[in-house]
């Protein structure tokens, strides 16, 4: 299968949404703005995983490691990058809004710098093995990669917080929805949002973020994939489980992502390995084609 053969299949998969009594799994918000009621269940939910502990924090550090279906892999190849995104160490400034991952794989190594902030001179740069990479789909897929690890790990608190700043947030309320998650019923509030810009270079992206009715932890979040090319129009979702405590915040340290549109696929599973905070790690340090200084050193064990 070729990445031809992904956009043949969905564009047919887009034609049954054009017709009436067909829904897509992610209409976009019908009045541009945000209800009280939306914003507020945005604040509970960022509140509940512990924003003001997360605010207090300078810079994070994590890792990961996780598997990726064949399949996926030849329907997306620059996406999946399967040469170099085995695991990760990736850091994240949050005052500086800036995200650097380093993949390794059976290719060797893949560095990519993401700065968030508007107008920054640099926004993105990637190395392949220490060579600066140039080509408009890597690095369009990398920065995907990049702005979506962020959300999924810290989900409504990255809405809710500063690092949301120089992006529109539209909020607007989605109902409720009951999933099951490792063979449990959860009743979950449904938020939906549209972010301009969105994840990666997409110009805006609508999201939706199933927050649990007791508890208010985001359990899933569906989002649109406009920023790459070969993924335009696609729908997916990240199942985000086993939050667990650490330096005042609660993190999702397993996730499950799995394609919604064209069709249904399991898309990607992986998991949190390393987690620690406030290194004193500076930008300069995470910002070359590999770590250095204080940023090096492997995430270490998460402590409470």
């Amino acid at each position: 299968m070729t990445r031809g053969l992904f956009r043949r299949a969905l564009a047919s998969a887009m034609l049954p949404a054009l017709l009436p009594g067909c829904a897509s799994p992610l209409p976009a918000l019908e009045v541009p703005g945000t209800t009280p009621a939306a914003r507020a269940l945005l604040e509970e939910s960022a509140a509940a995983h512990g924003l003001p502990a997360l605010a207090r924090l300078r810079d994070i550090s994590v890792s990961y490691e996780g598997e990726w279906p064949a399949l996926i892999g030849r329907l997306q190849p620059a996406l999946v990058d399967s040469g170099f995104r085995g695991g990760s160490e990736e850091r994240l400034l949050l005052r500086d809004r800036v995200v650097a991952q380093a993949h390794t794989g059976p290719a060797g190594r893949k560095q990519v710098v993401r700065q968030a902030a508007p107008g920054a001179s640099a926004p993105l740069r990637v190395w392949l093995n220490g060579e600066e990479a140039e080509d408009t789909e890597r690095r369009a897929a990398a920065a995907l990669v990049a702005d979506g690890y962020a959300l999924f790990l810290l989900g409504p608190m990255l809405l809710a917080g500063p690092w949301s700043a120089g992006r529109s947030l539209d909020l607007g309320e989605g109902g409720t929805e009951r999933i099951t998650q490792d063979g449990r019923a959860i009743d979950c509030d449904v938020l939906r949002a549209r972010i301009a810009p969105g994840l990666g270079v997409s110009r805006a992206d609508e999201l939706a973020l199933f927050i649990g009715r007791r508890d208010r932890l985001m359990r899933r979040i569906r989002f649109s994939l406009e920023g790459l090319d070969s993924t335009r129009g696609a729908v997916a979702e990240v199942d985000c489980l086993d939050h667990r405590p650490a330096y005042g915040v609660l993190w999702p340290t397993r996730f499950h992502e799995h394609l919604l549109r064209p069709f249904p696929l399991p898309v990607h599973d992986w998991r949190l390995r390393g987690l620690d905070v406030d290194r004193g790690f500076s930008a300069a340090e995470i910002s070359g084609a590999s770590f250095t200084g204080r940023a090096a050193a492997p995430a270490g064990n998460p402590s409470a």
